[in-house]
């Protein structure tokens, strides 16, 4: 009977332990529910956060957002704007420079509460979420000036959730760095106007040929309309579009109260003149812009020329570079024509003509003979066809234009331009053997220094530079600026090799009273902020 009863004692405990155990499972599920329940949306929370802040830029980034690419702008002998080097063609100026037409047409049609929000719109991204449910698609941004801002400078126009949330965070961090007067300045410099214009200063230029402070009110209008769309409302995509998108933007300033109901009117009846001042197709001076461009890279590095906004002031006189083309065009169309008749006789011959002969090339260079500025280069027919420059890169054969240096050594040597050149037609000994050169211009024995180098004779060229010496005749080449030449006998003819540039500024020695001016088409470089970078000092050599 004992036995029986604690059997069944036992068995009691048994299943309170057991009814125990499978509360406390119960209980222990329920608070593991519990937890999984909060920590999944906490944990998807972290997740989320974690995606929209990676890949942020740092503060010092943010700080450095005013660093953009500028185009390098250079300006002729009388510093005009004539060429421009760029990556992204952008021209910085200071928010006073910009006309007051366009800061009031720009915000109120991109961001009329710009002064009272931290860098987003509540009121506009609620009135653009509306409007998008309404119409069943992304009809209307909420963006402001300071998201745009953030957008450009750092993130991918990519339309996704992650990135407007991105956009939001960083507006916020760049409010909080600038200002709203430098926030204004930053995006008006870093905007994009379209037809590869960057920034309110060069889309001035481009559209209207005129700085951003000089913008009437259409014409701020129709630049502000540019912001939300350049490809499309870009006047010299489509005028109608650009037209009826401005008009829109003054509608906007009358309704803002930028503007009253007259010059509403009479900005919208404007036409729009369009004069590019800076987007010029540049077709005059591109073997000297390439001189210029490979000069500044070969100092200041690809990034400074390309992306450093420099100023450089050049040499070139566009008036004289001009006439140089137009001299050097002609030449070679007489040239060309010379050439053809020839080409024609030797078909009627019966000898075959050569086939798809190479174009013949030319190149000038014109040299101010005092300072040795540059004023003019031309470096073949056609700088789209060939960017050689055969001005400066290419070695040839001067010919009769060395006489001048084998005379100018026999003056030094104390002969007179009376002085008398005999034995012309005496053969002259080389390596090769006896050597008589060919003549077309003096008939007897003798001819006198002055008869001689205006008739431009050979044999008397060629026997002077045997009175006065080989090597004495080197040393005065050499100190021209005419470079290495043979000391032969047949470099009284020009057998030597001298770049186009070399020889103009040897011959600029005779019109500088014996001093060889050091060739130059760079006055001075300018960085962005105005500290001259580089400064050019004119220098010569005493030749003769």
């Amino acid at each position: 009977m004992l036995n029986e009863m604690v059997s069944r004692l036992q068995a009691f405990v048994g299943e309170v332990q057991a009814a125990w155990r499978r509360h406390l499972i119960a209980v222990s599920s329920l608070l593991a529910l519990f937890a999984v329940l909060a920590i999944v949306p906490l944990g998807l929370g972290l997740w989320g956060a974690t995606r929209i802040f990676t890949g942020l830029p740092d503060e010092a980034a943010i700080g450095r957002m005013g660093e953009m690419d500028q185009a390098t702008a250079v300006y002729d002998a009388s510093d005009r704007l004539v060429f421009t080097i760029y990556k992204e063609r952008r021209m910085e100026v200071p928010l006073e420079r910009v006309s007051p037409n366009l800061l009031k047409a720009l915000l109120a049609i991109e961001d009329q509460r710009f002064y009272d929000h931290a860098g987003f719109d509540v009121v506009r991204i609620g009135s653009a979420v509306l409007a998008n449910v309404r119409r069943g698609r992304a009809a209307q941004g909420g963006s402001t000036i300071t998201q745009q801002l953030a957008r450009q400078s750092f993130l991918t126009p990519d339309k996704t959730i992650r990135r407007k949330l991105q956009e939001l965070v960083l507006a916020a961090r760049i409010e909080r760095t600038y200002s709203k007067h430098d926030i204004l300045e930053l995006y008006l410099n870093k905007v994009y106007f379209g037809d590869g214009l960057y920034g309110i200063e060069a889309a001035s230029q481009g559209f209207f040929g005129k700085h951003a402070a000089e913008l009437s009110v259409d014409e701020a209008a129709m630049l502000a309309g540019l912001v939300k769309s350049p490809s499309s409302y870009a006047p010299t995509i489509s005028m109608p579009r650009a037209v009826n998108r401005r008009n829109l933007v003054l509608q906007v300033m009358r309704d803002h109260g930028d503007i009253d109901q007259a010059t509403y009117e009479q900005a919208r009846q404007a036409k729009l003149n369009l004069q590019d001042q800076l987007r010029i197709d540049e077709p005059t001076g591109q073997y000297f812009k390439e001189q210029v461009r490979r000069e500044l890279v070969d100092r200041f590095g690809w990034e400074a020329v390309y992306q450093g906004g420099l100023k450089v002031y050049s040499t070139i006189d566009m008036s004289m570079q001009s006439a140089a083309e137009t001299a050097v065009d002609e030449q070679l169309k007489q040239l060309d024509e010379r050439r053809a008749k020839i080409l024609a006789s030797r078909g009627k011959k019966g000898q075959p003509p050569p086939t798809d002969p190479e174009p013949l090339q030319a190149a000038l260079v014109a040299m101010d003979p005092h300072s040795g500025e540059v004023r003019a280069m031309v470096g073949g027919r056609d700088f789209n066809q060939s960017k050689f420059n055969r001005a400066v890169q290419a070695k040839r054969q001067p010919g009769s234009a060395f006489k001048p240096f084998v005379y100018a050594a026999a003056l030094e040597a104390g002969f007179t331009p009376a002085s008398l050149i005999e034995h012309l037609n005496d053969p002259i000994d080389t390596v090769e053997g006896a050597w008589t050169p060919e003549e077309e211009h003096a008939t007897g024995d003798s001819i006198s220094l002055r008869a001689g180098l205006r008739t431009s004779s050979n044999r008397a060229a060629v026997r002077l530079l045997q009175d006065v010496g080989i090597p004495k005749a080197v040393a005065y080449a050499k100190a021209m600026g005419v470079g290495d030449v043979p000391a032969v006998p047949s470099l009284a003819l020009g057998s030597g090799e001298v770049t186009l540039e070399s020889m103009t500024a040897a011959y600029a020695s005779f019109a500088n009273a014996g001093e060889v001016p050091r060739p130059f088409v760079i006055r001075r470089v300018e960085d962005r902020s105005g500290t001259v970078l580089f400064q050019e000092q004119p220098s010569t050599s005493r030749a003769v």
